[in-house]
C-alpha cells in the first residue's frame, strides 16, 4: 500500500512539474519580434551597432531563461574579408562578426553527450530600396522569425528539462554575406570534436502557407529521413516536400549547409515561406507588423513533440540517405 501511494505521489509531482512548462505563446514571440525587427536595430547588418544590440537582447533572453553559454561566453567571434564591400582601388574591408551560442544540457547521463543543433540567422541586410521614405530592411521574416523559433524552443526545453540529448541554440551573423557565421561555427565545432546528431535551421517561419499545403517544408528533404521522423512524433505532416526547394537548391543556400558539410550529419532548413505567401523578401516592408504570431506559435508548439521524440529516442533514428 505504501509503495502504491509513493508511486502516485511521484506521478503527481511529475505531472505538476510538466504542467508548469507552458507552451510557446504568441505574446512572447511578438515581444522579441518587435525589438529584433525594430527600426532601432537598423536592419541588423553584420558589423553594425544594430546587430550588437540584437546580440545583447538574445544573450539576455538566453540568460534569463536558464540557457547557459556553450563557450566561455555566449559569443563565438570570427572575422572575414568582405570582397563584396571593396571599392575601386581600395582593399576589401575586414568584417568582425559573432554568433550567439547557448546550450541546454540533456537529462540522460549517456545521451546528453550527443547534441541536437537548432539555429537561425539573426543578421539581415541593413538598408534596402526606399519605399515611402523608409530605407530600413527590418528583417522580421528574414530571419528574426527563425531566430525567435530557436530561442523559444531553447526556453521551453530549459524549463521542461524533457530532453535526454543536449541542445545547442545557435544564432548566426553574416548569413547575408555568404553563410560566414554558420561556416565558422560548424568548422569550430568539428575541430573541437562535438558529437553532433542532427541540425535544424529555422529560416523564415513568420507567415503561413496555404491550407492545402503542409505547414512547413524542409530543404534537402530527400537527403535523410528527418522529415519523416519529425512527422511521426508530431502525429501529423508538419514538414512536407516542396519542389521549389529542390529546384532552387535551397539546401546549399542556408545555414544548415555548413553543418552538413563539416559534420556529415542530417542538417536541413525548415521554412514556411514559399515565395507565394510573402511579398517582402529583402524589402523594407519586412516588418514585425507583417508577421502572423498565431501561426508562429502554432508551428513552434507543433515542433516541440516532434523534436522531443527525436531527442529522447534510444538510438539515432535520423540518418543520411545514399544519394
Amino acid at each position: 500500500m505504501k509503495k502504491t501511494l509513493s508511486l502516485i505521489v511521484i506521478v503527481f509531482l511529475i505531472s505538476c512539474s510538466a504542467s508548469k512548462t507552458k507552451e510557446v505563446t504568441s505574446t512572447s514571440i511578438k515581444t522579441s519580434m518587435e525589438y529584433l525587427a525594430s527600426d532601432e536595430l537598423q536592419g541588423r547588418a553584420t558589423g553594425s551597432e544594430g546587430i550588437e544590440k540584437a546580440a545583447v537582447y538574445i544573450e539576455n533572453f538566453l540568460k534569463e531563461n536558464g540557457i547557459k553559454p556553450y563557450f566561455e561566453t555566449y559569443r563565438d567571434n570570427f572575422e572575414f574579408v568582405n570582397k563584396r564591400g571593396a571599392k575601386d582601388g581600395e582593399e576589401a574591408p575586414v568584417v568582425k562578426g559573432f554568433n550567439v551560442v547557448g546550450v541546454v544540457e540533456g537529462n540522460d547521463p549517456k545521451l546528453k553527450n550527443e547534441f541536437i543543433i537548432l539555429g537561425g540567422h539573426y543578421d539581415h541586410i541593413g538598408f534596402g530600396k526606399e519605399v515611402n521614405g523608409d530605407t530600413i530592411a527590418n528583417g522580421a521574416n528574414d530571419d528574426a522569425s527563425g531566430t525567435i523559433a530557436a530561442m523559444e524552443l531553447g526556453k521551453y526545453f530549459a524549463k521542461s528539462k524533457t530532453n535526454k540529448r543536449s541542445i545547442l541554440i545557435t544564432l548566426y551573423s553574416a548569413e547575408e554575406m555568404g553563410l560566414k557565421g554558420s561556416s565558422h561555427l560548424a568548422a569550430r565545432l568539428k575541430t573541437e570534436g562535438l558529437n553532433a546528431y542532427t541540425m535544424i535551421n529555422f529560416e523564415m517561419i513568420g507567415v503561413p502557407r496555404a491550407a492545402t499545403q503542409a505547414m512547413a517544408y524542409m530543404s534537402g528533404y530527400e537527403r535523410s529521413n528527418f522529415a519523416e521522423t519529425l512527422n511521426t512524433y508530431a502525429g501529423n505532416e508538419v514538414v512536407g516536400f516542396f519542389d521549389k526547394a529542390k529546384n532552387m537548391n535551397l539546401f546549399m543556400r542556408s545555414d544548415n549547409y555548413p553543418f552538413y558539410k563539416e559534420l556529415k550529419i542530417p542538417a536541413h532548413a525548415i521554412s514556411t515561406f514559399d515565395f507565394t505567401n510573402f511579398d517582402y523578401y529583402h524589402h523594407v516592408d519586412d516588418e514585425a507588423s507583417e508577421m502572423n504570431y498565431e501561426h508562429m506559435a502554432t508551428f513552434i508548439n507543433k515542433m516541440i513533440p516532434a523534436l522531443e521524440g527525436m531527442m529522447n529516442a534510444t538510438t539515432k533514428e535520423v540518418v543520411l540517405k545514399d544519394e
